[in-house]
Formats: C-alpha cells, structure tokens, sequence
C-alpha cells in the first residue's frame, strides 16, 4: 500500500498515542481536521491500522509473571496446527502465540498471577493438549524492551 509522508506521520503518532484526539493529530501533521479524518479513515480500511486500545500494566493488574513457552508437536499437519491454534486461543492467560520455523512449533507468551497458577495452567492445559510433544518454559526475570507496533518509516 503506498504511503506518503502524512501517512506515515499519522500512523507514528496514533501508534504512540492511540487516544490522540483528530484535532491535535490534524495539527501535529499539518491538515485541517476533517481531511485528517478522511486518512484515518482511509488508513483503517485498508488495514494499517487494525484497532486501538490501552497498554495495561500486567504487574499491577495481578499479573506479576511472564513465562516464554517452546511448543513442539507431533504433527505438522494443518489441521493438528490450527487444533492447536484454536486450543491456545481459549486460555486467556496466554496473550500471544507465534508459529516458527524450525525445531520448535510454536512460541507462546504466557502471564499469570503467581508460580502456581502458570504451573496449573502448564500441567491442566498445555502439556495435556492434542498433539503437544514436548513444552519448554522460560521465566521472564526483567524487561529490557517492549515497544508494541512496528518501526514506522518516514521516507521523503
């Protein structure tokens, strides 16, 4: 999808502030308001922008643990990989979940409120799932960087 300067400067600015208001977002890229809108707009139905929403914190929500899962499974095969897809998909506590390339299937980012409960989430719906091999786990200990979204490039 091509992109010029303003669009790229909008996608930047909403993607660091998601409840920028139009009027400040049209002032800080240099339009008018309704046309401003107009490339919002624009820019959702063509799918850069596929939603909003706030970044909570998951330590003070009562999610103080980050655990990393490795995810082998026996089969590679569509169906058992979509099985699984729509398994995780059902567990709230796991917040994201990548296919990969290579020995391991799937990664999986996993919160929980305390060692218990990843250990109770691990044991009851995890391991115990259709086709899963082997789960390796990883705890987070800190957060060197997050920055959700992607690098918006600005070009000419």
């Amino acid at each position: 999808m091509p992109l010029d300067r303003i669009d790229r400067q909008i996608l930047e600015l909403l993607q660091n502030d998601g409840r920028m208001t139009n009027v400040e977002l049209a002032e800080r890229v240099g339009l008018t308001a309704p046309p401003c809108l107009r490339r919002v707009r624009a820019l959702e139905e063509q799918g850069a922008i596929r939603g909003y929403h706030a970044e909570l914190d998951p330590a003070t929500l009562g999610y103080p643990i980050t655990v990393f899962a490795l995810v082998s499974l026996r089969s590679q095969a569509e169906a058992d990989l979509a099985a699984f897809e729509h398994h995780v998909a059902k567990i709230p506590e796991i917040r994201e979940c990548h296919m990969l390339n290579g020995e391991i299937d799937f990664i999986l980012k996993i919160v929980a409120i305390d060692l218990k409960a990843f250990q109770e989430i691990l044991t009851t719906h995890l391991t115990p799932a259709p086709n899963v091999a082997s789960v390796k786990t990883s705890l987070t200990i800190r957060t060197a960087k997050s920055v959700p979204g992607i690098p918006v490039p600005q070009g000419d």
